[in-house]
């Protein structure tokens, strides 16, 4: 456990110092670009002195290690674009997204489990083919193309659900929850077939035809149980990939999560943020 641990934080430091690395040499001034948001240019002394303040002249490893201090504190910078700390501003994303997140998940289980078992009871046969011509329609649409069908057919014209999906609430997560788990969905009721046609034709199925049991016991309370062990971590994974934020279906919908803070800080060069969206996700992911 210790040896993990310390794994995980020699990682860390080592995508810190790389994404702080590209920051630093990508081109553009974040100070320049923090006042074009306002509509209102500066003069140059001015900017250079903001500069100076916010340590942008210093040299890399300076800036570096002034960071990492901070953050070892517990601060992760103030955001150039909003004034605010950063953590706190990670922190008021978080909530939405778990919450999307688990949403997107359970819609992706409640079409993957049913639609895998049945293509693989039906193997080769007509239901099969149809399940299987399904998924690969839902592995091949991109998400951002969904979000829009979704959003002009069932928000625009049929006026089902909100158009604009900011703030909490049901009734505005769907439209974003649907459009992950759909694509999701198509990876893992293949994923599903798949195991399920492998349980199938294990030797304790057989045996208990042979005992005579009912095929829907031996498929509910044997088959189906050990199929979905292997699918734990494709879980974890979709998982952390959710939490990380999904940038493009939030911005579709306008919803208020990770990955749309982290674009906005990218088009306005908020550097700590940028920073902090990255610890982030690795951390998720490791």
């Amino acid at each position: 456990m210790g040896k993990r641990l310390l794994q995980i934080v020699i990682v860390l430091v080592g995508i810190s110092f790389l994404s702080f690395l590209l920051i630093y040499l990508a081109p553009g001034d974040p100070v320049r670009a923090m006042f074009a948001v306002s509509g209102s240019i500066p003069s140059e002394e001015i900017m250079a002195e903001i500069r100076e303040k916010m340590g942008l002249n210093r040299p890399f490893l300076v800036q570096y290690g002034s960071w990492l201090l901070n953050c070892l504190k517990g601060d992760f910078g103030v955001s150039y674009t909003h004034g605010q700390p950063v953590a706190g501003l990670l922190a008021a994303r978080v909530a939405p997204t778990i919450q999307l997140t688990l949403l997107s998940l359970a819609m992706m289980m409640i079409m993957a489990i049913p639609l895998g078992v049945m293509s693989a009871l039906y193997q080769n046969r007509p239901l099969d083919y149809v399940i299987r011509a399904a998924t690969f329609f839902s592995i091949s649409m991109p998400n951002f193309w969904v979000g829009l069908l979704l959003l002009y057919f069932v928000a625009l014209k049929l006026g089902w659900l909100p158009v604009v999906s900011t703030g909490m609430g049901l009734q505005k997560m769907l439209l974003p929850a649907f459009t992950l788990g759909f694509a999701m969905a198509g990876k893992y009721s293949r994923q599903v077939r798949a195991a399920v046609l492998e349980e199938l034709n294990q030797d304790y199925v057989s045996g208990a035809r042979a005992r005579g049991l009912n095929e829907s016991v031996i498929l509910w309370r044997h088959v189906i149980p050990n199929a979905m062990l292997p699918l734990i971590t494709l879980l974890g994974l979709s998982l952390g990939s959710l939490l990380g934020g999904t940038a493009v279906v939030e911005i579709i919908f306008s919803y208020p999560a990770l990955g749309s803070l982290a674009i906005s800080a990218i088009t306005a060069m908020d550097y700590p943020v940028i920073q902090g969206f990255v610890l982030w996700i690795s951390l998720i992911y490791m």
